[in-house]
Formats: C-alpha cells, structure tokens, sequence
C-alpha cells in the first residue's frame, strides 16, 4: 500500500460524534478511549524495516468506575493493542491494566491493587500527548506505568500546593512477584505558580540478584494556549553478585505545544539518551538501536475534529551517536498519522 492511500484510508475511520461516558446504574460508568496509527517507515538503522506501512492500534482501554460510597471507590480497566515488533501477527488480547479499591477522603487516597505509578504521572498529564507518544521513562522501558502493590496519595497542605504519591510495590509491572526483592517509589511536587510546577521522584527496586534506582527531576509549565516541560533522568543498575558490572541509562527530555488556532495545536518534544539503552531494539513501535545514545525528536499538529476526536499527523526521527565500532546508524523517519477518541 502506498503512504498516500494509507493516509486517506485512515479518515473512513474517523467515527460519530461520542459520548462522554456511559453510566451503568446508579454509581458506575464506562468508558474508553483508542489510539490507532497509519505509519510508514521512511528510514531505519535496521533495513529490514524500512518501507514498512500500515495500520495499528497503539491502545485501546475499557474502563469500569464504580463508586461505593462517599469514601470508597474501584476501578477495573482493560487494555489491548497491536503487536508493536514488526514480527507477530494475530489478533489482539485484552490484558487488566488497572485493577484496585480506592479509599480517600478530601486531602488522601489509599490504592490497594494495580494502579498507576509515581514514576510520570505529573509529567504525562502535563506532556498530554500519550496519544502520540509514552513518556520519557516509560518509551525507553526504564520504567513501566503500573504496578501491583500498595500506594498512597494527595497534598501535603491546605491549599494543595505541596503533593505527593507513594508506592510500594512487586516491581513487575502489572504481573505478580514471586521473588523477594520489592520496589519503593516516592514523588514529591510542589506547585510554585497557578502555571509552574516542580517535581523531585525516587526509587529502589531491589531483586535477587540486582537493584536499580531512578532519580528524576522535572519542572512544568502550562497556561490554557501553551505547554511547556522539561526532565532529567538516571537509572543506576547494579548487578548484586561478586564482580557484577554496573548499567546507567540517563536521559533528558524537553517538550512544548501551544494553541495555534482555535482547533489546532502545534507540539514538538526532544528526548535525549545520554547512554546505550540495553532495551531499545526491544521498544514496541519505536525499536532504537542499543549501542549509541540516541536523540528523539517529535513534532505534530494535533486537529480537533470534533468532541473527544483528535486527527495528528506527526513525525518521530531518531537520530544516532556512534557506535563502538565507529559507524554512525542511519536515522530512523517514521511519520504517522494519529487517530485518537474517547467515549
């Protein structure tokens, strides 16, 4: 298929205006959303991926809320996707990505199950373009989005400028631990300004035989026409056997978009990996070579079509450090046109 027809197919799947959400008796809701892509890959490090093109759905969630009482509340979420490898085929399998009871009262909440992390809560909310692209931590696998365990919460002061979001969890994702090791995680943000808001994040996860840390810095800014947010990131890996080596993954990211009219919405967003990521060839529609840092850079205008429906043509190029043996890879170009809808 031609980039050009793919691109037009794309728009037959634009779908009716949606609803918000659909209750379910008195206390529950439904609710979902979709990200789906026509990509073409312009140019790769790996050849063998080049001139590849065509449709996929980067997520889809359906979300179950049910409130309890005043104090008490759940959630139960799906989630499925295509296969982002560029080598498995068949159909998509729905997985649980949030699963918890929730209790909070007007300044804390308690989560006890699957829920989201500490680790970029702020900076995906303030980023708020995951329809495009994860966050920083979570593209370049340093981190994953959920975790199965115990978290707490909500502001430190009267007036909720002081914030906070504890973890203590498997350190497995969404999947169960049966090792000993656990893994702790705590952000801390303080609200500076009604638009400025910095953030400090930390932890530790140990394993049988390894533990790793993460330390993260990140300052945003946001009025209602322009966004603004930058981070810094090191992960320490440190293989706990006698002569172990030790990894370190640092990365650093900058990201803007502002209003350019009243439906449209520039955006663009450099990450940059100071180090090798051990895991890039392994990043689900976005594989990077392993062996050089690495510079990210996104950039998109994002139409609002109508209701909760957003049309992004965008465009992600990778470009590369060298290698050890000296040889630059060539640059990844893949442009996309993005579909995004919730209901």
């Amino acid at each position: 298929m031609k980039p050009v027809t793919g691109l037009l197919c794309l728009l037959f799947f634009i779908t009716p205006r949606l609803s918000a959400q659909v209750a379910v008796g008195e206390n529950g809701t439904i609710s979902g959303l979709a990200y789906s892509d026509y990509y073409y890959i312009a140019s790769h490090h790996n050849e063998s991926l080049e001139k590849n093109n065509g449709f996929w759905f980067r997520r889809i969630y359906l979300t179950y809320d049910q409130k309890h009482s005043n104090a008490f509340s759940s959630r139960l979420r799906f989630e499925m996707n295509s296969a982002g490898d560029f080598l498995s085929g068949g159909s998509m399998t729905p997985f649980v990505k949030d699963a918890y009871l929730k209790w909070e009262n007007d300044q804390h909440a308690l989560y006890a199950g699957i829920s989201s992390v500490p680790t970029f809560g702020l900076v995906e909310s303030t980023w708020s373009y995951r329809s495009v692209e994860k966050t920083p931590l979570d593209l370049h696998r340093i981190a994953s989005s959920r975790d199965f365990g115990l978290a707490a919460k909500g502001s430190l002061d009267q007036d909720g400028r002081w914030n906070y979001h504890a973890m203590f969890g498997n350190g497995n994702g969404t999947g169960p631990e049966m090792g000993e090791g656990k893994k702790i995680m705590l952000s801390v943000s303080y609200q500076l300004t009604d638009e400025w808001t910095i953030e400090a994040y930390a932890d530790r996860h140990s394993r049988e035989n390894s533990r790793s840390y993460i330390l993260q810095g990140f300052a945003g800014y946001k009025t209602d026409t322009f966004t603004f947010g930058a981070l810094y990131a090191d992960q320490l890996w440190d293989d706990a056997v006698p002569g172990g080596q030790s990894t370190r993954l640092r990365v650093a990211s900058a990201f803007a978009h502002a209003a350019l009219s009243e439906s449209t919405t520039g955006l663009l967003r450099i990450d940059h990996t100071f180090d090798p990521n051990p895991q890039g060839e392994n990043i689900d529609y976005l594989p990077v070579h392993n062996e050089t840092g690495a510079t990210l850079i996104i950039a998109g205008i994002d139409v609002d079509l109508d209701h909760n429906i957003h049309l992004i043509p965008n465009l992600e190029a990778v470009v590369y450090g060298e290698t050890p043996q000296g040889t630059v890879p060539s640059t990844d170009i893949i442009p996309r046109l993005t579909l995004s809808y919730s209901f």
